[in-house]
């Protein structure tokens, strides 16, 4: 069936992509065919089921979501679709109306042990938020920081590993902190706490639209997603140097989740920023939130390997990272990519209030998760948030603001970049073989002041230790689907 071409007629056409092995993990080629079999008969619950599935192996959750409401209204006893809808709106962070939808299939199929677990998880998860809520609506939330006593925190004496001088990170920190964690060793919690406090200070006192001036000579490099991919990030350290006044970086946002060293990253990533404020940059990506660390494994890790309380004070920290960056007034930098309407200017991001969880739509939403297309004008995101937009949109954008091109990161290329809307809308992933199956290539891009042309800088991943990613991710996402 995966090489049939034929159409001798609708019905064995039809067969042919009933009949498409979506558990071969070709998931690209089943969402083409099911879709050339929906185009035949549209009305075909399990059609829409199967593509739905195919949606979510790769991540498309707003068209996963889509096509199993679709199966579900179609046949109002396909017990598959109500739960693929559920994973979808898991994954959207949808957790009420994936809740009721678990509901359903367990009391279809009350022995289903996976269905029972997803539903008893999901409920958790419910009631976790409300009383979150309660919390919230009660009294204003105290700091995490008012809370700590880090000077009565006692490193023990059998600890051999790195700590801060006199508090601070100096470079020979850095360089044994890395070394430590490449080890596989924990760093001790008095410095981790040290280092959140500080970088959460740091932040705190940026705008939200950071802008900065390269000098002719000056050059920067701009990396995308890394997802606790710690070993490909001192591999780019290797290929690149080691962050330095003379050596600037800037992090495009999703730092954390899916690989299981994301602790190793965000603490490197801001140790960095600590130690070089004004040459070390940082954007927050659509991954910097509670919703995704909850489900994609970054809280799980901090709880793993630390406290609770910890992963509190990374989600405070998280809240302070700026959402942009324009670089001589020429280049802006965003995690996800422009607006789901027309008119916002850079004055615009500038008053964007980013100390919170983002929204479900708007401007502070748009810049960490919409997506380019190829096509002209706008149409509902793949994720299920956000937008898609298309050449006319980046153009019109770029017009009124006075800018060249955008650089945004938050979508896996095979070749590490892609450059697309006419060369105005480049895309950077820094994590090769993505979550160790992907088999894509990483890459990194040098922007020099002289004249702003993007250089771009790709790389393969590197061995890491046996620790599978999603290790630590939320059982809701570890578990098969129906």
């Amino acid at each position: 069936t995966l090489n049939y071409r034929g159409k001798r007629n609708k019905c064995n056409y039809i067969t042919v992509y009933c009949n498409f092995p979506v558990s071969d993990k070709d998931y690209e080629n089943a969402i083409k065919y099911y879709t050339e079999a929906l185009e035949i008969n549209p009305d075909n619950a399990i059609y829409f089921g199967n593509r739905s599935l195919a949606y979510l192996r790769t991540e498309c959750y707003g068209y996963a979501l889509a096509d199993a409401t679709h199966a579900v209204e179609l046949d109002k006893n396909y017990i598959k679709g109500y739960y693929r809808r559920a994973t979808s709106n898991m994954a959207l962070g949808k957790f009420k109306a994936a809740l009721k939808d678990y509901e359903t299939v367990v009391k279809v199929r009350p022995n289903d042990k996976d269905a029972k677990m997803k539903y008893q998880e999901c409920s958790k998860i419910v009631k976790q938020k409300a009383f979150e809520r309660a919390i919230a609506s009660d009294e204003l939330k105290r700091s995490v920081v008012d809370s700590l006593d880090i000077e009565s925190m006692t490193i023990e004496d059998d600890y051999c590993g790195p700590k801060l001088e006199d508090g601070k990170v100096t470079l020979t920190f850095m360089k044994e902190m890395m070394k430590w964690f490449k080890e596989q060793k924990k760093l001790h919690r008095k410095c981790a706490y040290q280092i959140l406090v500080q970088v959460k200070e740091v932040l705190a006192k940026l705008p939200s639209l950071v802008e900065i001036t390269l000098k002719e000579a000056d050059k920067i490099t701009i990396c995308g997603d890394t997802h606790g991919q710690y070993y490909d990030l001192l591999n780019i350290f290797e290929l690149n140097g080691l962050p330095s006044e003379t050596n600037p970086y800037l992090f495009n946002g999703d730092f954390v989740d899916r690989g299981s060293f994301s602790v190793e990253v965000i603490l490197t990533l801001f140790g960095f920023k600590l130690l070089y404020p004004d040459c070390f940059h940082l954007l927050r990506g659509n991954h910097e939130t509670d919703n995704m660390n909850q489900m994609y494994g970054f809280e799980g890790e901090v709880k793993a390997k630390y406290t609770p309380q910890m992963f509190e004070l990374f989600s405070e920290v998280f809240q302070w990272l700026p959402l942009a960056q324009c670089i001589n007034g020429k280049v802006l930098v965003m995690h996800g990519g422009l607006f789901s309407e027309d008119g916002i200017t850079l004055e615009d991001i500038r008053k964007i209030n980013r100390n919170r969880q983002p929204p479900d739509s708007g401007p502070m939403c748009d810049l960490l998760w919409s997506d380019p297309q190829p096509q002209d004008g706008r149409s509902v995101s793949k994720r299920g948030v956000s937008c898609q937009f298309g050449p006319d949109v980046t153009r019109k954008f770029l017009e009124q603001n006075k800018l060249e091109y955008i650089i945004r990161s938050h979508e896996v290329k095979a070749e590490g970049y892609e450059v697309t809307h006419a060369g105005k809308c480049i895309t950077v992933f820094s994590a090769p073989n993505y979550c160790d199956q992907i088999g894509n290539k990483g890459a990194y891009i040098h922007l020099r002041g002289s004249n702003l042309i993007p250089e771009f800088h790709q790389f393969t991943a590197v061995p890491h230790p046996n620790v599978k990613p999603m290790a630590y991710a939320n059982t809701l996402m570890q578990l098969g689907m129906m």
